[in-house]
């Protein structure tokens, strides 16, 4: 290979360096407007929400959980993955146990056909994420799930920097640990709100 070839490779990587940092500076201050906008213009609808779930069920109103962050830019520079507490309003009963998600999860990611089919009975295997009649979840819940309104308070966190309004979900440590080598390739770009 010529010097002449080896400067193009260099100039062009150094470029595509200085673009990808632009994007992601350019995410983030948008992700910021935009979730600092929302929260305010949905603090009514926010209001309303806790007081139903209080009134619904007794526990916190929001619901932390330790997630899985994707790489992230700060200071001009990529971070690694680490975790993060993602807030959710919360839909299900206080303290329910992950059990069952867990299962879920480890049989979506084996593609275990028969034990989703027993988890989501009378669904597709495209048409939902989450198990079906889950026991768990509060009537109250059931409609945030429904409408996604559960989701709201992750505003938060594309305001503090954990996740962007545009991203896959973050996902959970259990469920990382399942992930094969080509699964972890989802973790190389931050984690968003709105998934694929």
């Amino acid at each position: 290979m010529s010097t002449g070839t080896v400067s193009q490779l260099q100039t062009t990587k150094q470029r595509s360096s200085t673009s990808r940092t632009a994007y992601f500076a350019t995410k983030r201050v948008i992700d910021v407007a935009v979730a600092i906008v929302c929260l305010v213009v949905l603090s009514p609808v926010l209001i309303v929400i806790a007081i139903a779930i209080a009134i619904d069920s007794r526990g916190p109103v929001i619901f932390r959980q330790a997630r899985v962050r994707g790489r992230r830019v700060r200071g001009g520079e990529q971070q690694d993955t680490g975790t993060f507490l993602i807030w959710k309003f919360r839909t299900m009963e206080h303290g329910a146990d992950s059990a069952l998600h867990q299962e879920y999860i480890t049989a979506y990611i084996r593609d275990d056909r028969d034990r989703l089919e027993a988890l989501r009975p009378g669904r597709s295997a495209n048409e939902s994420f989450r198990p079906a009649h889950d026991p768990r979840v509060t009537r109250v819940g059931r409609v945030l799930r429904r409408l996604s309104l559960d989701e709201i308070p992750q505003l938060w966190n594309v305001v503090r920097g954990d996740m962007s309004l545009v991203g896959p979900r973050p996902p959970l440590p259990y469920e990382v640990a399942l992930y094969s080598e080509r699964d972890r390739r989802r973790l190389t770009t931050p984690q968003g709100i709105t998934g694929w």
